[in-house]
């Protein structure tokens, strides 16, 4: 028995995980997850930081990279199911880089939106805001830079902040709508997440979440766990010289909660007419509701 213990404790400081029995400070903490390890809840943000860190120069390229351009498409669909409108209140959480938020403002100011607009309306396209809302200063700096190269840098209706998917600095009842795309898998409780995003949101309000999830399909799922577990960790070592971050990356949706459990944790925050859309056979899905 001694020996057997040895051994795990090996593997544990082998792998940076550290023993809940042994550890004091964990009397007031709790262990989560971090792709694959156990940690510290208290860590986790930090681990998660640090991540992001690494990779905010190279985001957009190894998502393209990884998705064959495909999340491209994703965002897109993603946009359309929320069906902006001028003069909304919108907020994008873990959107760092811009991609939700500027395909948002596109649609509101498309041509077909504007000539829906009385000519009395047109201060609503002005007082559209959307709030794009990242833990990691990183991630939007370089969605700032990406807004200047698109010719949004001086546009007042986007307004970038840093802050916490778990603690959102904004009243109650004040959002039209609520975006998180790839973003909620790495928060430390989902469930303090989804309850701010129903806080936030106006009655009426859209909750919608595109994020990586389960592909089922038995030989598909073969094919799939081999490419996350074989290529995505190479290709970020080679794109981004960042192979750590990608064995992560596919860690942490593994252990993010299947299609149906996490549709009921949607409903048990209190969310209404909630479902979701498989796509690409479960590699992504979209999930949704209403806050009445």
């Amino acid at each position: 028995m001694a020996t057997a213990l040895r051994s795990i404790a090996r593997s544990l400081r082998k792998n940076n995980i550290q023993p809940l029995c042994n550890s004091r400070s964990f009397l007031h903490s709790h262990a989560t997850s971090f792709g694959f390890k156990e940690v510290r809840e208290e860590e986790k943000s930090q681990m998660v930081g640090n991540v992001f860190t690494s990779v905010s120069s190279s985001y957009d390229l190894m998502n393209d990279v990884m998705s064959g351009g495909l999340h491209r498409l994703w965002k897109d669909r993603l946009v359309s199911k929320l069906n902006p409108f001028p003069g909304m209140k919108h907020l994008d959480v873990a959107g760092g880089t811009g991609d939700v938020a500027f395909r948002i403002l596109e649609n509101i100011n498309s041509v077909k939106n504007r000539a829906m607009l009385d000519v009395h309306d047109d201060n609503l396209l002005e007082e559209t805001k959307i709030y794009i809302c990242d833990i990691n200063p990183n991630m939007l700096n370089v969605g700032k830079k990406r807004a200047e190269e698109r010719g949004f840098g001086d546009n007042k209706s986007l307004i970038w902040l840093e802050g916490d998917a778990e603690a959102l600095k904004f009243e109650d009842d004040s959002m039209d709508g609520y975006t998180i795309a790839f973003g909620i898998r790495n928060v430390t409780h989902i469930e303090k997440a989804l309850a701010e995003a129903y806080r936030v949101l106006k009655r009426g309000g859209r909750f919608l979440c595109l994020e990586l999830s389960h592909v089922e399909l038995p030989v598909f799922k073969e094919l799939y766990d081999y490419y996350s577990f074989s290529v995505i960790p190479a290709l970020g070592e080679l794109v981004a010289g960042d192979r750590e971050s990608y064995q992560y990356l596919v860690e942490s949706i593994r252990r993010f909660p299947s299609q149906e459990k996490f549709a009921s944790m949607i409903a048990g925050a209190r969310f209404q007419k909630v479902e979701y859309e498989n796509l690409v056979g479960g590699v992504v899905s979209i999930h949704s509701g209403v806050k009445f």
